[in-house]
């Protein structure tokens, strides 16, 4: 049986960037494993590579604290490597007056968290933005938003750990694990290990489980489809677009991101998913685990936890094409249902949800466990944070490593 000194399970952004963490302090023998052939299948390799300012955090949390220093760690390790970054910014308008004083919180949270952001007016928007909507007066600048080649990043990072000398184990499923006796058994082979970094993602609950860490938690995957625009259209926009964020419901709502390769995506919707890897329509659905799933949405609903009936109504209602259409034209008026086309990007967000209180965790957690370190909610922005907040993690392996 091999034996590591550390073992991280997942191969995504923050898998990746632990490992190499743990690497770069000389931790021991490291080895990496991912159930899938190549990394960055899911969250990593399928979201719309916006590297965040941190403007939307406040500044208790941890990503607040991970945040804006992650994206420059990402933006400097891409100029290093050849990564291709458009450093585009953001222009953030609200959709109606009523959310209008949101632009303020997001004033005070950018200045808490040491982040630029300027507050501009209607011609000052339409230079930056021709097309955004400029409706009420005034809106908000981040020019240190960027977007990057996320596939890029993870095939760097590949390289990264090979130089390393970490053992890099793929299209291995890790099926249980022992922290008593320092066992990680997989459909390969049993691995020994000193200390196990969980990095799982979609199936980190499953992995804590494992360890009696995390058992107040559940993974509850949420789906995020987008659409395109054709590129006469997408031509027209220079970098981001997003709504205010209405403060009271989880997730932010749709938003125009004008990628690296020039393409302008739409969206996400943001609908609950019936299974950790259901794509498609019927495809990946977890009979299973539906009735939990379904329990716990509609409990968030009879309590209206976080907004979460308004998130719903709105969320559904834009897999309805005008209404999809009417949230696109509240930050672009001038779109019309020619310009958008079909998207092939799927992604699912591993939202954790808090059983004993019935509501979703909306910032980062990490929790210890016998001999293990669980990051069991690492959802946006942990791509924009993953440098930054894998010292956080390491840091915390390390101290209850024996």
């Amino acid at each position: 049986m091999k034996n590591f000194d550390f073992v991280v399970i997942g191969g995504g952004i923050v898998g990746m960037t632990v490992a190499r963490e743990l690497a770069a302090r000389k931790a021991g023998r490291i080895a990496l494993f991912e159930k899938e052939d190549e990394f960055g299948c899911h969250a990593s390799g399928r979201n719309s590579g916006v590297l965040h300012s941190g403007i939307y955090y406040s500044a208790e949390s941890i990503k607040a604290r991970v945040c804006a220093a992650g994206s420059r760690r990402m933006q400097q390790y891409a100029v290093e490597k050849g990564i291709p970054l458009r450093k585009c910014g953001k222009v953030v308008v609200a959709p109606s007056a009523e959310l209008l004083p949101q632009l303020d919180v997001l004033m005070g949270r950018a200045a808490a968290n040491g982040i630029k952001l300027e507050k501009i007016d209607e011609k000052q928007l339409a230079e930056l933005e021709p097309l955004a909507a400029r409706g009420h007066g005034v809106a908000l600048f981040s020019p240190t938003t960027a977007v990057i080649d996320t596939k890029a990043v993870l095939r760097s990072l590949a390289e990264d750990l090979a130089v390393a000398g970490v053992e890099v184990v793929r299209s291995v499923k890790a099926v249980g694990a022992s922290g008593a006796q320092k066992i990680l058994r997989t459909t390969k082979a049993d691995y020994g290990f000193g200390h196990l970094v969980n990095c799982a993602g979609l199936h980190a609950d499953r992995v804590a489980h494992w360890f009696g860490a995390g058992k107040k938690y559940r993974i509850l995957p949420f789906k995020g489809v987008y659409k395109k625009l054709v590129p006469e259209t997408a031509a027209r926009l220079r970098g981001a677009i997003y709504p205010t964020p209405d403060l009271r419901v989880p997730f932010l709502g749709v938003h125009l991101t004008r990628t690296v390769d020039g393409e302008v995506i739409v969206g996400p919707t943001a609908i609950p998913a019936f299974g950790r890897e259901n794509y498609g329509l019927l495809s990946g659905i977890d009979l299973a685990e539906c009735p939990g799933i379904t329990r716990d949405l509609l409990g968030m609903l009879v309590r209206d936890t976080g907004g979460f009936r308004t998130l719903v109504r709105e969320e559904f209602g834009r897999y309805y094409f005008p209404n999809f259409l009417r949230a696109a034209r509240a930050l672009v008026p001038s779109l019309g249902r020619g310009d958008f086309r079909s998207c092939k990007k799927v992604g699912l967000r591993a939202q954790l949800f808090n059983i004993e209180k019935g509501a979703l965790e909306m910032d980062f957690v990490i929790e210890a466990g016998p001999a293990s370190t669980h990051v069991l909610n690492a959802v946006s922005p942990a791509f924009t944070a993953s440098f930054e907040f894998a010292g956080w993690v390491a840091g915390k392996a390390l101290g209850t490593a024996a």
